[in-house]
């Protein structure tokens, strides 16, 4: 392995290049050369893409740091899921929770589900559940993975395959899977014998936490059964990008 830490931009700018149109594997095996094993970390929401790539990793790298956020509001399927993964894998996942005195703050002061009262409100709850704790678990890691796609959502369209991430004190963010279909993440777990999330088969496409999640209908936008009461702002929590106020305006 050679030296962890840090790439330089002309380091970074040099695996671009390379590797910008490689094959997933390819990617990530070069993050598991390129940095130290406690400072690298697949991140999954335990939806198909990023399980595709934690299973990834694994198979190059069985002790690869996996690490997933239980929110508190996960839908049991979502947790039952978890158990079915540890099973699968025969390994333990990292997983990692709210800062409990923000989240006793923000319900004594809003109540239990404030977030379909605004969006304000809304990207305040997925800052605490989501976007916080995963900003304290990358303090000490110079590379994370993703699941992010491009054909997730127009948002998502420009999405590199390695980039540097500037929501994460510009550490590298590895998406080898930025220009997989839909079809090609579902072939792949069934190919490799993973197991799908349950609510996939009753309609889901996009899962989050359970109030803020419902099944997509035909002809949908993939993460259109995402917080799907608003109108005018980004289908995004905060992790991947800040959600833009779009011309229609938010409710």
């Amino acid at each position: 392995m050679t030296e962890p830490g840090t790439l330089s931009d002309t380091e970074l700018d040099g695996a671009a290049a390379r590797l910008g149109g490689a094959p997933a594997g390819e990617l990530i095996a070069w993050a598991l050369d390129r940095f130290a094993p406690e400072r690298r970390v697949v991140v999954t929401g335990l939806q198909a893409e990023g399980v595709a790539v934690a299973d990834m990793a694994i198979a190059l790298d069985p002790g690869v740091r996996v690490l997933t956020i239980d929110t508190g509001r996960l839908p049991e399927a979502t947790l039952r899921y978890l158990d079915m993964l540890r099973a699968h894998w025969g390994r333990n996942l990292e997983v990692i929770h709210p800062n409990g005195a923000e989240l006793d703050l923000f319900s004594s002061e809003h109540g239990a589900n404030p977030f379909r009262e605004s969006a304000e409100l809304r990207l305040e709850c997925c800052h605490i559940r989501k976007v916080a704790p995963l900003e304290r678990a990358l303090r000490d890691v110079d590379c994370w993975m993703s699941g992010l796609r491009r054909a997730q959502s127009d948002g998502r369209a420009g999405t590199a395959s390695i980039e540097r991430d500037p929501r994460h004190r510009d550490i590298v963010k590895l998406n080898p899977l930025a220009a997989w279909s839909d079809d090609e993440v579902s072939a792949y777990l069934r190919g490799h014998h993973v197991p799908e999330h349950p609510l996939y088969a009753l309609g889901y496409r996009s899962i989050g936490c359970d109030p803020c999640t419902r099944p997509v209908a035909a002809g949908e936008p993939v993460r259109a059964g995402r917080w799907w009461w608003e109108d005018g702002v980004d289908k995004e929590c905060g992790i991947h990008a800040t959600p833009r106020q779009l011309a229609v305006g938010g409710r």
